[in-house]
């Protein structure tokens, strides 16, 4: 029998191939309205079946297929309360220690990488046999940024702050438009996000992080004020720790400001932390099941891509 998750699965992507065609007979009418639909909700997949893709780069991965997966990488995963009432704020903390820095990957939404193409984090991570995975970037909406996924390059538009994962163990936040995906490919990058902003500067707060905006596009003008929230911290060579904030549920968790994740990160003793896709998209699973509540009713919304740790 098919598993029901795997049936709706299919149902969703059935929905979606209908709703696209209907699309495309609008698209015919012409105008700004068919320019939004076709550049931010008709599915665009540029390539398909990525795993194979990947383990075809020769001289550019580094046996992406087995590495990183050693019962040695430790992941723990606790939940923190603060406040009370409307204010409380609720939000999940996985601590990781990696036995290797490749064994912290990247997949995409369907095995697939393009535009407008989702699933659920819990489904992606299924997909690849994850015992840990959060939301990616959500690389899909836009066409800037560089993406660079398990040491394979698959956009190159530097726009904005980026977070390099290095095979060596170290992460760096770097500036997008000062370098190439060629250039960081060779200086040894692994993974890379484009999102932001960053967090903290040498482990203090960073300024100004109220003010960014991420997008300036269609429908993604602001990340700010108290929201559901998504980041990656440092705490040392192979040490992380990421962080999803459950918000917009008064009497469970508000959310935060940028400024309050920060300040999470900051007393979690990053030195390095940034901020990825959040929203409806935070989303944090271990162990088979989703850790987090989004947005208080249990319901992921469908992501482009994530970062997991397979099991052993």
């Amino acid at each position: 029998m098919t598993p029901p998750q795997t049936k709706n699965r299919k149902g969703s992507r059935t929905r979606r191939a209908v709703v696209s065609a209907v699309l495309a007979v609008t698209l015919s009418a012409g105008g700004a309205a068919a320019w939004a639909l076709d550049r931010f909700v008709i599915p665009h997949a540029e390539i398909t079946n990525v795993s194979e893709y990947e383990a075809s780069q020769a001289g550019t991965t580094t046996n992406s297929a087995t590495e990183g997966t050693s019962g040695d990488t430790g992941v723990t995963v606790s939940t923190v309360t603060t406040g009370s009432g409307d204010d409380t704020v609720t939000y999940y903390v996985a601590d990781v220690v990696l036995d290797d820095a490749t064994t912290l990957k990247s997949a995409f939404a369907e095995d697939t990488y393009g535009e407008n193409i989702t699933e659920t984090t819990s489904a992606i991570a299924e997909d690849h046999n994850a015992i840990f995975a959060i939301n990616g970037d959500y690389y899909g909406f836009r066409d800037t940024g560089i993406v660079i996924r398990n040491g394979v390059v698959y956009r190159d538009e530097g726009a904005r702050q980026g977070l390099a994962f290095y095979k060596d163990g170290t992460v760096k936040v770097y500036d997008e438009t000062a370098t190439t995906a060629d250039q960081l490919i060779a200086d040894g990058v692994w993974n890379t996000l484009s999102f932001g902003p960053s967090l903290l500067d040498n482990g203090e707060i960073a300024s100004g992080i109220e003010d960014v905006e991420v997008d300036t596009n269609f429908g993604n003008h602001s990340i700010q004020g108290e929201q559901p929230r998504t980041a990656v911290g440092v705490i040392d060579e192979n040490h992380l720790v990421f962080v999803v904030v459950d918000g917009r549920s008064p009497g469970y968790s508000a959310g935060v400001t940028m400024t309050g994740l920060a300040e999470i990160m900051k007393d979690l003793g990053a030195t390095t932390a940034y901020n990825i896709d959040g929203g409806g998209s935070s989303t944090m699973y271990f162990n088979g099941s989703l850790v987090n509540n989004p947005l208080g009713d249990n319901k992921e919304r469908g992501t482009s891509d994530i970062l997991y740790i397979a099991e052993s």
